[in-house]
């Protein structure tokens, strides 16, 4: 059964730009076949802990001699890699904060980003290779190419790192901005700007979705917005 894994990292329960895109990829992949699953798990309803161990950081042939990690900490890590390496597409829901990652979507990457598991090491192959990864991310201001906030997205480029580089996913990214325009007075003039690349990712992400669940063939890269 051609499965989905959909992850949401956003705080915001009610009116997160993230959360809605998300839904309708999922939605969009359900529908494209009967036998289609989504699994979700939500990183702010149901937060994972920090990374407890250093030696979960590497798969057990890589961790420093010694190394006993606790029971629980390891067996939650095999749970969530198996979440992962069981999906054929994953989709990730990425709200800037404070220019970075949600700590939510962090403790997640940290769980699962393992040499020797899921990246490439003396021990393994590369299970994810060629995988989709679908980056859903939303950002308040406009981060766009000489604008003051260029450069300032830090969320992006370390998923594109480690789930793409590290991991060999094929990662497509959809983005929208400027999220907070409608409550900032100065950027009145941006408001409809921001309601066009919502309805352009939002269309985006439909499509991509009834692709993702209509066959193997990995999404297309997103074009710009």
């Amino acid at each position: 059964m051609p499965t989905l894994l959909h992850l949401d990292s956003s705080a915001d329960r009610v009116t997160s730009r993230s959360r809605a895109l998300t839904a309708a990829f999922a939605s969009a992949f359900s529908e494209a076949g009967p036998d289609n699953v989504v699994v979700h798990r939500d990183l702010h309803a149901a937060p994972l802990p920090h990374l407890p161990d250093a030696s979960l950081h590497w798969a057990p042939g890589l961790r420093p001699p010694g190394a006993i990690p606790d029971p629980a900490a390891e067996e939650l890590q095999q749970r969530l890699v198996a979440e992962l390496l069981g999906a054929d597409v994953l989709l990730v829901g990425v709200p800037l904060y404070n220019y970075s990652l949600p700590s939510s979507l962090k403790a997640w990457l940290d769980h699962i980003h393992v040499p020797g598991l899921t990246a490439p090491s003396a021990l393994s192959g590369a299970p994810l290779a060629g995988r989709p990864a679908v980056l859903v991310t939303s950002r308040g201001g406009d981060y766009d190419k000489g604008t003051v906030n260029e450069g300032r997205d830090h969320a992006t480029p370390v998923l594109e790192l480690i789930l793409g580089e590290e991991m060999g996913m094929a990662v497509t990214v959809v983005a929208t901005g400027l999220t907070l325009a409608s409550g900032a007075p100065s950027r009145a003039g941006q408001v409809a700007r921001g309601e066009r690349e919502y309805a352009d990712a939002l269309r985006l992400v439909r499509e991509l979705g009834r692709r993702a669940g209509s066959g193997p063939t990995a999404p297309v890269p997103a074009p710009e917005l």
